[in-house]
């Protein structure tokens, strides 16, 4: 490329307008791309664990065992906090003789649907920052080249006679920021659209995780009566462990084998 028309030379002999306009249109795409590639990483990470936690439950294996183990780790994510809350929450109010089999129910799938919100927030934070840069950088790209336009034709009043070469230098100084402003633009846009979608079928996941096991909890609830199933099992019951009053009879509160 003539050196005389180099994009680093056209940014450093621009107006100063025009200089904050490329500033805040680098700035952009900067984060951008480290919203990009975090996003990336964690949503890989979500759905891996999704997968992992769904073999795990659909497994056959204990409930009970499975929830230790998820509460033992701590700070569970994902699929795994929904199964978590919801889990908790049954088994702490099946300690309760007062409580309807609909009301445990219900008390579970509020809980799950607390978890669930938390998870999708998360998954979703920064996403609104890339719709902003996608919708809005190639109309501050399009002011720097409005006003680099105007430069450019004010400094001929200045010259008996116009030519291409002196207003040259100021054109190109002005489309410099509407191509800066769609490398900014286009990736942001085309991120926020995978990462969305992405996002959406997360949740759609969750719902379908909620609603299965909202079954098996439901099988277990109608079962009988706290007091009837802990005569039933002979287990200690404590309100320290959410775990004693689920039933030995079964899995706890049922095995995730049969669906």
């Amino acid at each position: 490329m003539n050196g005389q028309l180099s994009i680093l030379r056209l940014v450093i002999n621009a107006s100063v307008p025009v200089q904050i306009v490329i500033g805040l249109l680098l700035l952009a795409s900067l984060t951008s791309w480290a919203i990009i590639f975090r996003k990336r990483l964690l949503i890989g990470r979500a759905r891996r664990e999704a997968d992992q936690f769904e073999n795990n439950f659909w497994s056959g294996g204990d409930l009970a065992q499975l929830y230790r183990a998820i509460e033992s780790h701590g700070g569970a994510s994902g699929m795994a906090s929904i199964f978590e809350f919801g889990f908790r929450e049954f088994a702490r109010q099946r300690q309760q003789a007062s409580i309807a089999p609909d009301q445990l129910l219900e008390g579970a799938r509020r809980a799950m649907r607390v978890a669930q919100l938390k998870e999708i927030d998360r998954l979703e934070h920064s996403l609104a920052t890339l719709a902003t840069v996608g919708s809005t950088s190639p109309y501050v790209g399009l002011f720097g080249t409005v006003w680099g336009i105007m430069s450019a034709f004010s400094s001929l009043g200045d010259i008996q006679q116009a030519t291409l070469s002196a207003v040259a230098p100021g054109i190109s100084e002005a489309l410099v920021t509407t191509a800066i402003g769609l490398f900014a633009a286009i990736p942001a846009v085309v991120a926020y659209n995978r990462f969305a979608d992405q996002v959406g079928r997360l949740e759609v996941r969750f719902d379908a995780f909620m609603e299965e096991f909202s079954t098996i909890l439901q099988r277990h609830a109608t079962r009988g009566t706290p007091a009837a199933a802990h005569a039933a099992s002979g287990a200690p019951m404590s309100a320290t462990s959410p775990m004693s009053a689920v039933p030995a009879t079964g899995a706890a509160p049922g095995g995730a084998g049969a669906r």
